[in-house]
């Protein structure tokens, strides 16, 4: 199995993960891939520190480790990085965009810059994938969050912020000509979803679902002492059902945990993220009992992400 899509901290975040112990714990759930995202501290928006990177993981065997580059809006860093990627493919699986702030402060939030950004890596003839953290901050409300009251963090971070970020980036995608897959991570609403499915008809998109968005709702965030606090954030049941019937119809084309730890401190504090893994297990179980084909799963888990981000073809 793949997990396209974790947070393994490590360097200046090791109190709350090593990529040895994140590795060890994936490949105890039975993955045999992990891709790392870039907004790790340092983040990974340079060769060199791609590189040395990848030195954490040397020596562990039994699991296959990866990483996403980082992009910002300075259009030298977006050509480092599309050499990087051609150059370490498929140890580095794509590139990877905040369109807005998440842990890490990587968010390119500007629609001008995540345009620019766009057209820059369609003239240089990037055909790869660009993952996006798609929240738009000027749909934010983050004087709606109340200390202490994690559900409150849906009303921070509306399903509008999710919706309007999709349509921009979408949009932006198809204006500049862009020639490469836009994948939307973690996607956790039906009106993201009806969006993909519309845009599907005249670009390249992928889009991936966590458990924590499949399984869970806002009103499971009520209970503190499970501190379901992420980006984005637990919706509402017509969302989550939505979300997890896009799994079974054939409409998302991956599951990814977004396993994301903190300390607990730093969770009592508010941090976003969660441990992820563990949870992957639970939503197959769920797919499962949910009646899912053996073949649909199999596309979930491995195929569709190998083919999308590990193909040689997609340099």
């Amino acid at each position: 199995m793949i997990d396209p899509h974790v947070h393994l901290r490590d360097w200046n975040q090791a109190e709350k993960e090593t990529v040895a112990h994140g590795l060890a714990t994936a490949k105890e759930c039975g993955f045999t891939h992990v891709f790392d995202m870039p907004n790790t501290d340092p983040p990974l928006t340079d060769r060199k520190t791609i590189l040395k990177r990848f030195e954490l993981a040397d020596g562990i065997t039994g699991i296959e480790y990866h990483v996403w580059a980082g992009l910002t809006a300075d259009p030298d860093q977006i050509r480092e990085m599309v050499e990087v990627y051609r150059e370490l493919h498929p140890r580095v699986v794509g590139l990877k965009l905040f369109l807005g702030q998440s842990t890490g402060n990587m968010g390119v939030t500007r629609y001008d810059d995540q345009k620019l950004v766009l057209r820059t890596l369609t003239d240089l003839g990037y055909r790869g994938t660009v993952a996006v953290h798609a929240e738009k901050e000027s749909c934010m409300r983050p004087e709606k969050y109340v200390k202490g009251h994690f559900e409150t963090h849906s009303d921070a971070r509306p399903p509008e912020a999710e919706i309007e970020s999709v349509r921009d980036i979408l949009t932006i995608a198809y204006e500049t000509g862009f020639q490469g897959n836009i994948h939307i991570a973690h996607i956790s609403t039906a009106g993201a979803i009806r969006l993909v499915r519309e845009a599907r008809a005249r670009q390249r998109v992928t889009m991936g679902v966590t458990p924590h968005h499949a399984l869970f709702t806002v009103e499971d965030a009520r209970d503190h002492d499970r501190y379901l606090k992420m980006n984005p954030p637990l919706r509402s049941e017509s969302d989550r059902k939505a979300v997890f019937d896009a799994l079974m119809d054939g409409t998302a084309d991956w599951i990814e945990s977004d396993h994301a730890p903190h300390t607990l401190a730093q969770k009592q504090a508010g941090a976003s993220g969660i441990p992820g893994f563990h949870n992957m297990l639970l939503l197959i179980h769920a797919l499962k009992s949910a009646g899912i084909s053996d073949s649909r799963l199999r596309d979930l888990t491995y195929t569709t992400c190998a083919n999308v981000l590990l193909d040689a073809e997609h340099r």
